[in-house]
């Protein structure tokens, strides 16, 4: 099969395309045959370095943490999959490093999810891991009716999810993007628009919401709009701010789990969830992809044809 690796860390140029056996699915695993793999912010991290203390010394390691495809072969055990079925999927990447940059995947049979029906599966390999991060920011971030509830980054992928999850469960929520994005944020159903900038917390006010989901990393600085007592969700552990007011802060630990993924399908399927590609690049091509997702600016999310 073929695969996208990198043997060293650096820029987008270290990725190159390798010929490599076909795996074969062990007891309770399942063979997907890959037709969608997004690029992922860890995706970069991983080839730039960004794990090299957690990574073992191997000959290669193959990036990509979610996919879209269908089910080729199935593991002694696997129950209720059929062949051929379309399916999505998150990847334990750290304990596997079997990524999704490739033709054929072996994964644990629990952690993949039927792909939502009348979706392609370039759209629907969007899903997992944005969607799942957003989940429990708004768990975490106790969206409900009566709640206002912040979401910065609400343009991008965990943010866009965010905000649609929060207003399904009734929040008012205030969206923090760039100026251009204000059309697109309330179409995913924020109530009100806040334009991002250095002045962003004078402008909301002191104690204006009850929780914060920090998709755009801005961290401590946004602490003073959050009421005494509220929650505070951030996406990176460096990025969460120091605990003040009794409020709560927490940050995301997202990992694979097939039973919720399979709930946010229907949420796709039901309308709730928005699927945004951007750009599309053949496998081959994993290293432009990479570089123009490191420009920035991109509203939806670039995926790999394998």
């Amino acid at each position: 099969m073929v695969a996208v690796a990198f043997s060293r860390f650096g820029g987008p140029e270290v990725l190159e395309v390798i010929d490599t056996p076909t795996p074969t699915p062990g007891p309770g695993e399942v063979l997907v045959k890959i037709a969608a793999a997004p690029v992922n912010p860890v995706d970069i991290g991983a080839r730039a370095g960004a794990f090299a203390a957690l990574l073992p010394a191997r000959e290669y390691w193959v990036p990509g943490v979610e996919f879209a495809g269908r089910i080729e072969a199935v593991g002694a055990g696997v129950e209720g999959t059929q062949i051929g079925q379309p399916v999505v999927g998150l990847i334990p990447w750290l304990a596997t490093f079997a990524g999704s940059y490739t033709d054929y995947l072996v994964i644990a049979a629990d952690l993949v999810a039927a792909a939502p029906t009348d979706v392609d599966l370039t759209a629907a390999s969007t899903l997992p891991l944005n969607a799942i991060t957003a989940d429990l920011a708004v768990s975490y971030a106790g969206a409900a009716a009566g709640r206002t509830v912040l979401v910065t980054g609400a343009a991008g992928g965990v943010g866009g999810y965010a905000v649609q999850l929060a207003t399904s469960l009734g929040a008012r929520v205030i969206a923090v993007a760039g100026a251009g994005d204000e059309d697109l944020v309330r179409g995913l159903g924020a109530s009100e628009f806040a334009a991002r900038g250095d002045d962003l917390a004078q402008r909301l006010g002191a104690g204006s919401v009850d929780a914060v989901i920090d998709a755009a990393l801005i961290g401590a600085p946004l602490l003073p709009v959050v009421r005494d007592g509220g929650a505070f969700v951030a996406l990176l552990p460096p990025l969460a701010p120091t605990a003040e007011r009794d409020i709560t802060v927490t940050t995301v630990q997202q990992a694979p789990d097939g039973r919720r993924l399979a709930e946010l399908v229907n949420l796709v399927e039901a309308g709730t969830l928005t699927l945004r590609v951007a750009e599309t690049y053949p496998l081959a091509q994993a290293a432009e992809a990479h570089a123009r997702f490191e420009k920035g600016g991109v509203r939806g999310r670039l995926v790999l044809l394998p």
